[in-house]
């Protein structure tokens, strides 16, 4: 029997979390099970449980491969773009409903909150990063709100839909102004 790639293993295992991504942003994580995860694949249920055990494992390699695209520095145009990349990430992939989704199952999974908490906490230290001659401290309570903000637009996309980023890039080019 020939021995099956790793490279075949590492495409199985993305071809799962590609479609349970997709089917989590349309139907939520609540309203998706096991089954819907096989159909939405196309791979066995077997195929499925030999790289997660769950679906709470899923959601957690989904979290693990989201990666924010910060921009290189904080100005009222790379703040706007980084908003219109969230937008985008929206229209194309319903990237702002998944993580309300994953949000919403962090606040009842200890494990997935510590992953979302990791995120985030590295995402605040990338923003901090990006605030030369700031105190520490100071960078640190504007990273809070940046972050903050920036979560509450993906939110609002999740929610309402389709949302002109431009109050947001003034609110959040106000807290990095200083």
């Amino acid at each position: 029997m020939p021995k099956v790639t790793q490279a075949h293993l590492d495409a199985r295992r993305q071809q799962i979390i590609d479609a349970a991504r997709a089917r989590f942003a349309s139907h939520g994580f609540a309203r998706t099970s096991m089954p819907d995860l096989v159909e939405a694949s196309g791979l066995s249920t077997g195929a499925i449980y030999r790289y997660f055990k769950s679906k709470d494992q899923i959601v957690a390699a989904i979290c693990e491969q989201t990666s924010h695209t910060l921009p290189a520095e904080l100005t009222a145009a790379s703040v706007h773009g980084f908003l219109e990349h969230i937008r985008t990430a929206e229209r194309e992939h319903g990237h702002a409903r998944l993580v309300a989704q994953i949000y919403a199952e962090a606040a009842v999974s200890p494990g997935l909150a510590a992953v979302v908490q990791r995120q985030l906490d590295d995402l605040r230290t990338a923003v901090a990063a990006l605030l030369p001659g700031r105190a520490p401290a100071e960078a640190e309570r504007i990273a809070e709100a940046f972050v903050a903000l920036c979560h509450g637009y993906a939110q609002q996309l999740a929610v309402r839909g389709d949302l002109d980023p431009a109050p947001f890039t003034v609110a959040l080019t106000a807290i990095i102004e200083p």
